[in-house]
């Protein structure tokens, strides 16, 4: 293969430039041959920390101006965290490369490194969506959940600044930025499902980059994908946003994909849940499946 010029976009936060250079790693297994340039791009949402997104803009924040990068061919292939993502396909782009999945667990990080069960009464914690807020106060509702915005460091900051008793991260972020000692208690899945896509790197392109899209199509983890394609369907079918309390997690399981989902109610006070497999060719239709019977079993109380 001819030497080619390959320029990635991603966030300049620490994380995003992290998954960046895991990206720029299975590029260069592809072939040996390929010059790999990272780019940062500032997004709104880097810029934008104390409100919700969903009050600006929702999940589009972290990704608009990447993808504007990628359809003026300023860049050839965008980096981004898939639950940042929106559901709905940017028109003139693909993604449909995954690189293998994180750990998509939840973790807490806590004053004098308490476990949730032990936080005192009207403890603080700090959490950016009101899916781990909804999640968090089935388990106890006697705390006070307020939101934190910003990168893992600034997070990890405003708790040891004394403004928040605990903090709620994903995993995969804070394993990846070597921040495993400050972790005070991994939830497991069963206790918090995840957000669709929670610790998948996705790479996106031009539909019309065909040398790139087989170039992706080589690198794309086959298991992680076919999650993503449930977890995503789900998304799809609600029609999710930055204020749908969704979590949703598929495992495989030999030939076949488990899909587990839960909505909540706009107030957080309701949750269907539902729990269903199939064949792992059928992934995406269970993903779709999945969503409409969330939908039916709500009533579209998730929605304004």
């Amino acid at each position: 293969m001819k030497s080619k010029k390959i320029i990635i976009g991603s966030r300049g936060s620490k994380l995003a430039l992290i998954y960046a250079e895991r990206a720029k790693t299975e590029l260069k297994k592809f072939s040996k041959e390929l010059d790999v340039e990272i780019k940062k791009i500032t997004t709104k949402g880097d810029i934008i920390q104390d409100v919700r997104l969903s009050d600006t803009g929702g999940k589009g924040l972290f990704c608009k101006l990447i993808e504007e990068e990628l359809i003026n061919k300023k860049i050839d292939i965008a980096v981004h965290a898939l639950k940042d993502l929106p559901s709905i396909e940017t028109e003139g782009l693909i993604t449909n490369c995954f690189l293998e999945r994180n750990d998509p667990r939840e973790i807490l990080i806590s004053k004098k490194n308490l476990d949730f069960l032990k936080l005192k009464k009207d403890s603080i914690v700090g959490t950016s969506s009101f899916r781990r807020e909804f999640q968090l106060k089935r388990i106890r509702n006697d705390l006070k959940y307020k939101l934190i915005r910003g990168n893992v460091d600034t997070r990890i900051k405003k708790l040891n600044e004394n403004f928040f008793d605990a903090i709620i991260l994903s995993y995969a972020g804070i394993k990846s930025l070597n921040l495993t000692n400050n972790i005070s208690q991994i939830f497991p899945t069963s206790e918090i499902i995840p957000s669709a896509g929670q610790g998948v790197v996705a790479l996106q392109c031009r539909k019309n980059d065909d040398s790139i899209v087989k170039i992706l199509n080589e690198i794309n983890h086959k298991e992680t994908h076919y999650c993503v394609q449930a977890e995503r369907n789900v998304l799809k079918i609600l029609e999710g946003d930055c204020e749908t309390a969704i979590g949703v997690l598929a495992k495989i399981q030999v030939n076949k994909i488990v899909l587990e989902g839960e909505l909540f109610s706009l107030d957080g006070t309701q949750r269907f849940y539902l729990k269903s497999s199939k064949h792992l060719n059928l992934a995406a239709e269970l993903g779709k499946e999945v969503g409409e019977i969330l939908k039916k079993k709500s009533k579209d109380s998730y929605k304004k």
